[in-house]
């Protein structure tokens, strides 16, 4: 990306003057696009009042929308108001299946996952646990094959860690849960908008992610791929009128589930949210997902690569293939650092007590450059890399 285009893309993004944001993990910089969304929500109502047959139309827009981005089919997509609501109704059309009673978490998970599969216990299912390595920087793989076994029912995996940046190996999981008949969910929420992702070669049962992120939307708005949903998805007990085969049936009487993804979704959607979300995603597409990736890629290397020539202790591995749009550095009392930063305009977050620096394809090498300014000035709340050394 170079770097006059990158100065016109920085323009559609006012906080961008003021502020360096580096916490696209937390939540995407509001475009002017997606400002206008929003206006023209409001404007549908205050013309039309209640325009359900419309907004029903955009929401399948949307779909169809996520579908591309996402690269596989539209009845494959199911949209949720938070990727909490998604997994919680994956999670009740799933039951133990004769000796097949166990899910499969990691060290890596969100709290949402994590915490989701583990309410399940009270309706029988078991929880175990892939540890991370010593480090506390991969879930080694044979950590997944000591637990992955003839009981296993599903393996929630995150694709990038939302603490610490690692990317997980998902491919070889995926394959190892299938060969050994096991179902797997992929959590890409820290991921989807800042790198390409192609579900249908990824080969995942199910896929998860949300809009608030990389993919420059709002809250209020997630969704999840469902493999050949038409043929072999399952049906969950949560359920809701827009879940239904017929939305407008309006029966009371019976329950009759869609026959495809939409089966996992609920009640009254977020219309504010469709707009915002449909507007997010086509600038990103707009951009371009290869750019997007290359830029995010340009700009984490440079964390890392000033994080090291510094001397600082990097959490996450620096190494491309390895991470995703976030790095992690070791702090000594990283909400702190937080607040000083903040203190300069520099916005970041903090995970682990470890300083969190997430830049998207919107933030320019002078972004880091202002980040190392500041991170010099509190050197003093940084670890350096020879004392983990010297400590372990």
């Amino acid at each position: 990306m170079n770097a006059v285009e990158l100065e016109r893309i920085r323009q559609d993004f006012p906080l961008l003057a003021n502020k360096t944001y580096l916490n696209s993990c937390s939540y995407g910089v509001l475009s002017l696009a997606v400002e206008r969304a929003f206006h023209e929500y409001l404007q549908s109502r205050h013309t039309g009042g209640s325009n359900w047959e419309h907004w029903v139309a955009k929401r399948e827009e949307l779909r169809a929308l996520i579908a591309r981005l996402l690269q596989c089919a539209a009845v494959d997509v199911s949209i949720s108001t938070s990727l909490s609501e998604s997994v919680n109704a994956l999670a009740s059309s799933l039951f133990p299946e004769g000796r097949r009673d166990t899910i499969v978490v990691t060290d890596f998970d969100f709290p949402t996952t994590s915490q989701i599969w583990l309410a399940q216990q009270r309706r029988g299912l078991k929880v175990v646990r892939v540890a991370a390595d010593v480090a506390g920087t991969e879930l080694p793989f044979e950590n997944f094959e000591a637990l992955i076994d003839e009981r296993t029912l599903l393996v929630s995996v995150p694709l990038v860690c939302y603490r610490n940046g690692v990317r997980t190996n998902v491919q070889s999981v995926i394959r190892l849960a299938h060969e050994r008949g096991a179902k797997v969910l992929v959590d890409g929420y820290q991921a989807i908008g800042s790198m390409p992702v192609n579900v249908d070669a990824m080969d995942a049962d199910f896929v998860a992610g949300g809009c608030l992120k990389y993919l420059l939307g709002t809250a209020g708005l997630a969704f999840m791929y469902v493999r050949n949903s038409e043929e072999c998805a399952p049906v969950p007990i949560a359920s809701g009128w827009f879940a239904q085969q017929n939305i407008h049936a309006m029966d009371v009487y019976r329950n009759d589930p869609a026959r495809d993804a939409r089966r996992f979704e609920s009640g009254t959607p977020n219309i504010s949210a469709v707009y915002a979300c449909m507007a997010g995603i086509e600038y990103l597409m707009g951009v371009g997902l290869d750019a997007v990736h290359q830029q995010v890629q340009h700009l984490t290397a440079l964390v890392a690569d000033g994080a090291i020539q510094r001397g600082w202790k990097l959490v996450t591995p620096p190494e491309a293939d390895r991470h995703g749009a976030l790095m992690a550095l070791a702090s000594t009392d990283a909400p702190q650092l937080v607040k000083r930063l903040a203190e300069e305009n520099i916005v970041v977050s903090e995970r682990d007590n470890n300083l969190r620096v997430s830049p998207h394809f919107y933030n320019n090498d002078e972004d880091i450059r202002a980040l190392f300014r500041g991170l010099e000035k509190h050197r003093g709340l940084l670890v350096k890399a020879d004392k983990i050394v010297q400590e372990n």
